[in-house]
């Protein structure tokens, strides 16, 4: 699991050098010794305008078909993923449309940046370049050069991340909603003429109270205040961020982790073994908010192709993702063609369909095919005519150089030990476990030992801090621009 580590990367890692439990710590001890007082989203009652956006976020009247509203894919017993093992939801105006990715978890994206290529603007780098002169400045390589040893390379090509679907094409949440209404594939809503004529029957009281009563003279912006209000439920409602899980309990001191775990949060970390907090970074930010697992940005993993996908029937049929179909503004930018973006590994372990083409179903298959894509390809690929195993087979043959081959688990060669061994993959997928939201909030609260550490005392001399940090959480805005634009760091 590698990752393009751009400048800030190492001022971060240094910054909580002292501060954060090492790699050898975690294998010595179940508790953490050095406990974080986080800064966390306030959980407050719900704006007039966050409970229209919740109506509307389970209102199947909207769709085409009448049975369809976002928790038909973003099902809240499921982290607000999808509730099945399907590879890819059914829609449509009549339930039977097939879609043609995965569908992606709603949870913890309300820090989610907006999409860029290049350095993090937090690092300097705050001149606003178009995404066309952006991806410019990275000619001079067949393929973006991407590792997670080598970041003055990745600094210096310039790399994609942040934005929201698995091709980072919208940036705010607002955009996000309008997409799944309109898709035929998904709720299938119609023109924009039918979506408002259903919501002016069945919430015209409510646009008017919060937008006035000349909304509905202007469509345009009736939708835009509808999926604004959805955006908005997602910021406010702490089921989208709450941070319960048992990880989050063992950095505030309240959990222990068992044997496995302890193991699995090793070989997590561990550069020559899983390598996987490369990309799915697990370490409190600077100022003390709690780390999503991932680091935003774009990889190209060269997943097997998913027969399960009725579109991948037609032979010519490629999912490129930066590159296209779906998104436009980068068809030509080849150098990113296959790479799709970095989820979140919280909640994990409830999923049954992972990567952008739903190609697996169980945490087991994704960790052995981490381990063994590049070992024993013929387990995952298929064979041409000649007998040879075509890998990468969901990639036409000149975009499989962009496939990251340089990096742990994926620098093997056939005859080479694993990266992980059976026992590992277990450990991992234990660690992977404790990702869950959920665990009770009195477990193994006889074992606390906070202690504030440097990254809590950060968190509280911020403005967000209520006072010295003695371990508990310290609660902070949402800073997400919901209305179009990038969105506030």
């Amino acid at each position: 699991m590698s990752r393009w580590l751009h400048a800030r990367g190492t001022q971060l890692c240094a910054a909580l050098a002292g501060a954060l439990l090492s790699v050898g710590e975690a294998q010595a001890q179940a508790v953490n010794p050095h406990p974080y007082a986080m800064r966390l989203p306030p959980a407050q009652p719900l704006s007039a305008m966050a409970r229209l956006g919740e109506r509307l976020f389970h209102d199947p009247r909207l769709s085409a078909s009448g049975r369809m509203s976002c928790v038909s894919c973003h099902s809240p017993a499921h982290a607000y993923g999808p509730p099945g093992r399907a590879s890819v939801v059914l829609g449509g105006p009549d339930g039977r449309t097939a879609g043609f990715r995965a569908v992606p978890s709603l949870r913890y994206l309300y820090r989610q940046p907006p999409f860029t290529i290049g350095p993090d603007t937090e690092s300097g780098n705050d001149q606003y370049l178009s995404l066309q002169q952006q991806a410019q400045q990275s000619l001079g390589h067949l393929r973006a050069v991407k590792s997670a040893q080598v970041p003055q390379a990745a600094a210096a090509n310039l790399v994609p991340q942040g934005g929201l679907f698995w091709d980072g094409r919208v940036n705010t949440l607002q955009q996000e909603a309008n997409g799944p209404i309109f898709n035929p594939a998904e709720m299938d809503g119609g023109t924009t003429a039918t979506v408002v004529a259903k919501l002016e029957a069945y919430y015209r009281q409510d646009f008017e109270t919060l937008f006035g009563p000349y909304l509905f003279n202007n469509p345009k912006l009736v939708i835009d205040e509808a999926m604004f209000a959805i955006g908005r439920y997602q910021i406010e409602s702490a089921d989208f961020h709450p941070f319960t899980s048992k990880f989050d309990a063992w950095l505030a001191g309240r959990a222990r982790f068992s044997a496995a775990e302890r193991r699995g949060y090793q070989a997590f970390n561990d550069p020559s073994k899983g390598n996987c907090a490369a990309c799915h970074l697990d370490q409190p930010t600077p100022d003390g908010r709690p780390p999503l697992f991932t680091d935003f940005q774009y990889e190209a993993l060269g997943v097997p192709r998913n027969p399960e996908i009725p579109a991948n029937r037609n032979p010519r049929y490629v999912d490129l993702g930066i590159c296209g179909p779906y998104r436009t503004d980068l068809r030509t930018q080849t150098r990113y063609c296959g790479m799709f973006l970095t989820p979140s590994l919280r909640n994990v372990a409830t999923r049954r369909v992972f990567f952008h083409n739903g190609v697996f179903h169980s945490l087991r298959q994704v960790l052995e095919w981490y381990v063994y894509r590049d070992l024993q390809p013929e387990r995952f690929y298929p064979r041409d005519a000649s007998g040879h195993v075509v890998k990468y087979d969901d990639l036409p043959p000149r975009y499989r150089g962009n496939v990251d081959t340089v990096d742990a688990p994926f620098n093997r060669h056939p005859g080479d030990p694993p990266a992980l061994s059976e026992a590992q993959i277990e450990d991992v997928i234990a660690f992977l476990d404790t990702l869950t939201d959920g665990y009770p909030a009195d477990a193994d609260h006889a074992h606390s030992t906070v202690r504030p550490t440097a990254a809590a005392s950060i968190a509280a001399s911020s403005p967000a801090s209520d006072g010295p940090a003695t371990g508990r959480w310290i609660a902070e805005w949402p800073s997400y621009a919901l209305r179009g634009g990038a969105p506030a760091r």
